[in-house]
C-alpha cells in the first residue's frame, strides 16, 4: 500500500534535529488521532516505574497496538509529541533514544517536551500521535 506520507527536509534549517521538520498527507487520507499513549500493563498497572526508557518503550507498544486496530503503523505516523515528566536533558534523552529507533528510517516531526507532572501515579513518559492512511 502506497504511503500517504511525505517528510519534508529544508536545506536551510539544521541537520542536527533527528526528524524531518514537516510531514504531509494528501486530502484523500484518512487521518488519524491517537490518545497519548501511556506506559500502562493491560491490567492497568504502570509499567517500568522509574524508568523512562522502559515506559517509552512501553507506549510505544501500546501507541502500535493502537494504530493496528485503526487500520495503521508506525510508517503512518506524520508527528509526534513526546512527554517527559522530567527537567533533566538526559531523562528526555533517555526517552527520546527509544522513541526514535522505533521509528526508524521514518523520522516524522517531532516534539520532544518536560513537563510536570503526567496523568497517573508514576508515570514518566507519554506519547501523542497523529498517523495518515489512504484506504484502498
Amino acid at each position: 500500500m502506497p504511503s500517504a506520507i511525505t517528510l519534508i527536509r529544508s536545506a536551510s534549517l539544521s541537520d542536527v534535529a533527528q526528524y524531518a521538520y514537516a510531514a504531509t498527507a494528501p486530502a484523500e487520507s484518512r487521518l488519524i488521532f491517537l490518545a497519548g499513549a501511556c506506559p500502562l500493563n493491560e491490567d492497568g498497572s504502570m509499567a517500568a516505574i522509574g524508568d523512562y526508557a522502559g515506559q517509552a518503550a512501553k507506549s510505544i507498544e501500546n501507541m502500535q497496538t493502537a494504530l493496528t486496530a485503526a487500520g495503521a503503523s508506525l510508517q503512518d505516523v506524520i508527528s509526534t509529541r513526546v512527554l517527559v515528566a522530567s527537567t533533566r536533558q538526559e531523562d528526555l534523552g533517555a526517552a527520546w533514544t527509544i522513541v526514535r529507533e522505533s521509528f526508524g528510517e521514518h523520522d516524522v516531526p517531532s516534539t520532544l517536551m518536560g513537563v510536570t507532572v503526567l496523568g497517573y501515579d508514576d508515570q514518566l513518559v507519554e506519547i501523542e500521535a497523529i498517523a495518515a492512511v489512504l484506504d484502498s
